[in-house]
């Protein structure tokens, strides 16, 4: 069963990031996305009501085997489901410190609105043989 991605579906960079894993997953075995503000996001209540506790995160990863992952974790978690450099990459992002990565990601995710312009709509432009790994 693939991980399920919920992104934040008014953000640009997270539409980027989204496009950036489905173009990776070749086969579609390792990802399925929805939009965080969308019914499948709604309908996942364990997760929604974890992410209520913590930090707003833009991008969440509810993985295969239940856990809910969310900020640098969640980004690193998705990059080492890629094969290649990529997994080398969060392999070596693992050994920051999670506070020193999380300061990482609100700063990015503080400027991503004057950095990435706001996208049309909820779920990023793909071909559309990949349109079948977007939920609702």
């Amino acid at each position: 069963m693939p991980d399920l991605v919920l992104y934040d579906g008014a953000c640009g960079l997270c539409h980027r990031s989204v496009a950036f894993l489905a173009r990776r997953d070749g086969d579609g075995s390792r990802f399925r996305f929805a939009p965080l503000g969308g019914e499948t996001a709604r309908g996942r209540t364990g997760a929604t009501s974890a992410l209520a506790a913590g930090p707003v995160a833009t991008v969440v990863v509810l993985t295969e085997d239940g856990r809910v992952l969310d900020r640098a974790d969640a980004a690193l978690h998705a990059l080492s489901r890629l094969e290649g450099g990529w997994r080398l990459l969060a392999r070596g992002l693992r050994l920051v410190p999670r506070p020193v990565r999380d300061g990482a990601y609100s700063a990015v995710a503080r400027l991503r609105g004057r950095l990435f312009p706001r996208p049309a709509g909820a779920c990023p432009r793909l071909p559309a043989h990949l349109a079948d790994r977007f939920l609702p």
